[in-house]
């Protein structure tokens, strides 16, 4: 493919499809490229791509927050292309609703672009959606999912514990303190 004005190329690559070949030397920290798609809802990203039917996962999707996804397959650009890896020279950022793909470090033309999909994990996931999710990274550091490493997964689900169990104790501070204010007082006749 042709390049765009962008720091990348788009060719064949040896970790899946095509992905996105730099074509100079990109900075550490420099914004690469917005992706771009349609937005959808959640519940549209799941009728138009029915994991259960595909063998191996692939979509174009980037979910932006807990109501939209972009769907790069339809007025998406370039972005699509870079691929996943486990130890990626990339990362994406959301600002104010849209997506930036920054180096993480210097990069050398001919290098492969990739960043952590890291998708989220619900923690029932099953043998079939392991294998659908499986990395093809080759990397040292590669965990052999595109999903979020386990530890991250047991990591947040232990910060929401800690949090709803702040918020359970003070629910019970407010409403000892309410009930103690209360005692004892009749209304006033």
């Amino acid at each position: 493919m042709t390049n765009t004005g962008h720091p990348f190329e788009i060719r064949e690559s040896p970790v899946a499809g095509k992905g996105a070949f730099a074509t100079r030397p990109i900075r550490k920290g420099e914004r690469i490229i917005e992706y771009t798609g349609e937005r959808i809802t959640h519940a549209e990203a799941d009728a138009r791509y029915d994991d259960d039917s595909m063998e191996e996962h692939h979509t174009f999707l980037f979910t932006v927050s807990s109501r939209t996804v972009i769907d790069a397959t339809r007025e998406g650009n370039d972005a699509r292309f870079i691929n996943h890896s486990c130890d990626p020279n990339c990362e994406s950022e959301i600002e104010r609703g849209r997506v930036f793909i920054f180096a993480l470090r210097d990069i050398r033309p001919g290098e492969e672009l990739a960043y952590d999909y890291a998708y989220e994990r619900s923690g029932d996931e099953t043998e079939k959606e392991e294998r659908q999710y499986r990395c093809l990274c080759g990397t040292r550091a590669c965990r052999g999912s595109i999903m979020e490493p386990r530890e991250t997964y047991e990591a947040r689900q232990r910060a929401q514990a800690r949090k709803k169990a702040a918020a359970r104790r003070q629910r019970e501070r407010a409403k000892a303190q309410y009930g103690s204010q209360s005692r004892g007082k009749r209304p006033a006749r």
